[in-house]
């Protein structure tokens, strides 16, 4: 064949760079996509969102940038809708170096099946023998999932063993202790890997961390489970919330990380994807469980098993459940259809309560 033939055919390099070129503006085109539909998500309408953001550390300076506000919200959407967005690492003070965010992980693996790393920092960081630990927070990351969803199993099944009504009363008593207290682990575990511990040990320094976590729903849990496994009033009602919490870290854990496996395909597929979109009526059957635990409370101070310290410290715990961000949507929804039913009775029948009740109110919303 003459040589002046040949010039509409590539060269094996020339048709592998095309082909490269061609797959790399595909991807840009794919991801150009998923950030518009991450931006365009409504992110205020999702509870998962007020979750996710009550439980990262912003720094003081950068909280009030529309950009790092942004940042999180790719983050959430990765972590909860698409796994497939690739977002960035976040810049700070204009400059070129790069840092990342305080949840710069998601929680779903990677396509290869192996853990994710994150992004120590600067170039010269990652040289060098620092290379190796920067690495060492995504296996103790990977550690953390595992011991939750260790802990929350475990909690789930001694929760069913103490609500069996058939089960002996030494055991049901041990177990309803035991699901407290493994719930109340939980939590703190949580705390202390996304929070750490107060930075100085003093009056002023607990009480900045107290802040950072006091709208946190491990937090809330935390004194949930003291809260009731401190008293001697057994209440078996009050393991609902307990086990719709534990059922939801199963469930999240087993779809993001036995998704291939043949047993979670025949038997806890159906269960987890049910679990994970009802998480709205988990919540809403937990805020209504928790607000009935209060009423009994009430109930039980007239009679011989009366707890005066635990019904006011549970109260408190309720009125902070009505103001946190994580609990507040569905906890006002159920206040709001109690008003509705009770302010009616109470001004036909008592309208000499509306005056305590107006000072409850004013304290409630303080």
């Amino acid at each position: 064949m003459h040589p002046s033939e040949n010039k509409n055919f590539y060269s094996a390099p020339q048709l592998h760079s095309s082909i490269t070129s061609t797959k790399r503006s595909l991807t840009e085109d794919s991801q150009k996509l998923r950030r518009i539909a991450a931006a365009a998500y409504d992110y205020d309408n999702d509870p998962r969102w007020a979750d996710y953001l009550s439980n990262i550390l912003i720094p003081p300076h950068l909280s009030s940038r529309s950009d790092v506000l942004d940042h999180f919200k790719r983050k959430f959407y990765q972590r909860c809708i698409d796994p497939d967005l690739v977002v960035e690492v976040m810049s700070t003070n204009g400059s070129s170096q790069s840092m990342p965010s305080a949840s710069s992980y998601s929680s779903s693996p990677p396509s290869d099946g192996q853990p994710r790393t994150r992004n120590t920092g600067s170039t010269a960081r990652a040289s060098g023998p620092s290379a190796t630990t920067g690495q060492n927070p995504t296996s103790v990351r990977w550690d953390r999932q595992t011991i939750q969803f260790s802990v929350n199993a475990w909690v789930f099944v001694v929760a069913v063993l103490a609500i069996i009504p058939l089960a002996p009363i030494n055991l049901s008593r041990r177990t309803y202790r035991l699901s407290f207290m493994g719930t109340a682990c939980s939590s703190l575990y949580s705390l202390y890997t996304l929070y750490g511990r107060p930075r100085a040990l003093n009056l002023q320094g607990i009480q900045v961390y107290l802040q950072s976590i006091m709208a946190t729903k491990d937090f809330i849990y935390f004194i949930y489970c003291i809260t009731f496994v401190t008293s001697h009033l057994s209440l078996k009602f009050a393991l609902i919330s307990i086990l719709c919490r534990s059922l939801e870290h199963v469930a999240k854990f087993l779809r993001r990380n036995f998704s291939r496996s043949t047993l979670y395909r025949k038997y806890l597929e159906n269960p987890c994807v049910w679990v994970e979109s009802n998480t709205t009526t988990l919540s809403i059957l937990s805020s209504h469980t928790e607000i009935g635990l209060g009423f009994l409370l009430i109930v039980s101070l007239f009679s011989w098993q009366r707890n005066i310290i635990q019904t006011f410290m549970y109260w408190q715990l309720l009125k902070l459940m009505y103001h946190a961000p994580v609990t507040a949507g569905y906890h006002q929804s159920v206040w709001a259809n109690i008003g509705r039913t009770i302010n009616p009775l109470v001004h036909r029948h008592c309208p000499f309560l509306n005056t305590p009740l107006s000072a409850v109110q004013r304290w409630w919303l303080r």
